[in-house]
């Protein structure tokens, strides 16, 4: 596995470490419609919360999160929209991007509610 791939794994799972942390249930990783990938779902009582996941070893080019693009978030919303009618949710979603700086071995996480849609 390249390092990249690797530090976008490693950052998934300190993602859904954290959110389950924060009350969560992880219900799909990696979920793939067509072109799209949605890296975690999770769910929280009745709210529905599509993750991207965004990791980087350096702040030098910018913050993990800057790296979702409004084409990103759209592709996001097209898998999301066929999840939801895959399995007939009828109750609150919400977009979230959760951001994992990793530096000297230690993992800055940002949990950023609402992050598009």
């Amino acid at each position: 596995m390249s390092k990249h791939l690797a530090t976008g794994r490693q950052g998934e799972e300190l993602a859904a470490a954290y959110l389950t942390g924060q009350g969560f249930e992880v219900v799909a990783r990696n979920y793939r419609h067509r072109r799209a990938e949605i890296d975690l779902i999770v769910r929280r009582a009745q709210l529905l919360v599509f993750v991207e996941v965004k990791t980087r070893r350096s702040a030098a080019y910018g913050l993990p999160e800057a790296a979702v693009t409004p084409a990103k978030a759209a592709r996001v919303i097209r898998a999301a929209e066929q999840y939801l009618s895959e399995n007939n949710w009828l109750h609150e979603i919400r977009f979230d991007i959760v951001s994992v700086l990793l530096v000297d071995g230690a993992a800055e996480i940002e949990h950023l509610e609402d992050a598009f849609y």
